[in-house]
């Protein structure tokens, strides 16, 4: 029971705007947690106006006055800081070693010093009675990649190969503690934000970085990936010829859904619109189809956020709502639409997975507050590694010691009338050496 009473629109105790009434016997408030009963909302009748602000003037706000309030939901659209180096500044950090074999190597010679369509001369197969034409080869890309995307939100459905989830965890995308399933982190929250050309870039140069560690020629992928920026969409390439190395790699590609092979013997695939355009950095509208799965600045989907920490996204991708639910807590899913309610324990969760604060997206200024709030809520203890000395037999051998820790830049906590005290693990020692002295020489 509350001390103070008033407008049941609002929480008693904290004053923040309760959410509206749902099927349950009581409301409680999303910020103190103080539980209301139903029946003092019987009778009421309840009006709303709903005004949009439009994402560029949320953003100008956000950007020009840090306090200004936004009246009504806003379009959501989530801060995306995660960058990642183009083609030019990854080879700008290569050894010079590294760029002769490069620039000398025959594919790359054939595909870039060239300048025209990679037409597999050398190529012995005939006809393909399975061909591949333009649109299969897009929705297969597509549908390939957002596996990939589910699988790091925790999608039950996505299944991907351990050398994929390996590499995900190597490139900081997701973690995986012992006994539990991968998470997604920080940069892998950050990187789901990115649309698709920046999302396989960053990719790429993540395997890159690590295809020396795991055993792959570098030279020769660099110079496979030039070959592909020149091949021909909807045209089959041999796969005669290639190294070990090269064959694994192309099986990593065909995961990625940058080639499509029918099978992982066949002696032929197709480079897909996402390979051509990887390493000429072109960005068309087939290869960015679904770009950013949280742009709701276009036609198909939106999302929008009330000041009672009420969610509508309105999309039908899995992937959109799988992002949704990473912050809030799904209430109803209809066909074009779901609904969730942004919690504590919602927000606990995803930061708890990495997702911070200054990554929600532009939403009312009293959610925003509220979600940093929720978040310093984890913040509150420090904890710092330690050893403990206690036990002393008088409080001037405590301040001897203790002296010599401050001495050393190693004491962090001390309690003088309980003669105890705490000295960093790099400390230890030279205290221990020193204690050990001091009683040897009384």
């Amino acid at each position: 029971m509350s001390c103070f009473s008033g407008n049941t629109n609002f929480c008693p105790e904290c004053g923040t705007v309760l959410p509206l009434p749902r099927e349950r016997d009581t409301v409680t408030c999303a910020r103190c947690s103080f539980i209301l009963p139903i029946r003092l909302f019987a009778g009421q009748e309840i009006k709303s106006a709903v005004v949009f602000n439009p994402v560029e003037q949320s953003l100008m706000l956000e950007e020009e006055e840090g306090n200004a309030e936004l009246k009504g939901p806003v379009n959501m659209k989530l801060r995306v800081q995660l960058q990642c180096k183009n083609l030019h500044e990854y080879l700008k950090e290569l050894s010079p070693e590294i760029l002769d074999r490069l620039y000398n190597h025959p594919a790359t010679c054939l595909a870039v010093y060239r300048g025209k369509a990679w037409a597999d001369e050398g190529s012995s197969l005939g006809p393909d009675r399975h061909a591949r034409d333009v649109d299969s080869l897009d929705r297969y890309a597509m549908e390939r990649w957002e596996v990939i995307l589910q699988f790091m939100v925790g999608s039950p459905n996505a299944a991907v190969s351990q050398d994929l989830a390996q590499l995900l965890s190597q490139a900081g995308l997701m973690r995986s503690d012992p006994g539990e399933a991968p998470c997604i982190t920080s940069a892998g929250f950050q990187f789901l934000l990115l649309d698709t050309a920046s999302q396989l870039w960053y990719f790429t140069l993540q395997y890159l970085n690590t295809a020396q560690s795991r055993g792959m020629e570098l030279v020769e992928i660099l110079s496979f990936l030039f070959q592909l920026s020149f091949s021909t969409l909807g045209r089959d390439y041999s796969v005669e010829g290639m190294s070990d190395s090269l064959l694994t790699f192309l099986q990593h590609l065909r995961e990625f859904g940058l080639v499509f092979q029918r099978k992982r013997k066949s002696r032929r695939y197709y480079p897909t619109r996402l390979a051509i355009t990887l390493a000429a950095g072109i960005t068309t509208a087939k290869a960015s189809s679904s770009s950013n799965p949280m742009d709701v600045t276009g036609d198909t989907s939106y999302i929008v956020v009330e000041t009672n920490y009420r969610i509508y996204a309105y999309t039908n991708s899995e992937l959109q709502i799988a992002l949704v639910a990473l912050f809030s807590e799904m209430l109803y899913r209809f066909p074009n639409v779901v609904v969730g309610q942004v919690t504590r324990e919602s927000v606990q969760q995803a930061i708890a997975n990495g997702i911070t604060a200054q990554q929600t997206p532009v939403v009312p200024a009293t959610i925003t507050d509220q979600i940093r709030l929720w978040e310093l809520e984890r913040d509150r203890l420090q904890f710092t590694e330690g050893v403990l000395y206690n036990q002393f037999l008088s409080q001037a051998d405590f301040e001897v010691l203790r002296d010599r820790a401050q001495g050393l830049g190693c004491l962090v906590w001390q309690n003088v009338p309980h003669r105890v005290m705490v000295v960093s693990p790099n400390g230890h020692s030279e205290v221990k050496k020193f204690w050990k002295r001091q009683k040897s020489n009384p």
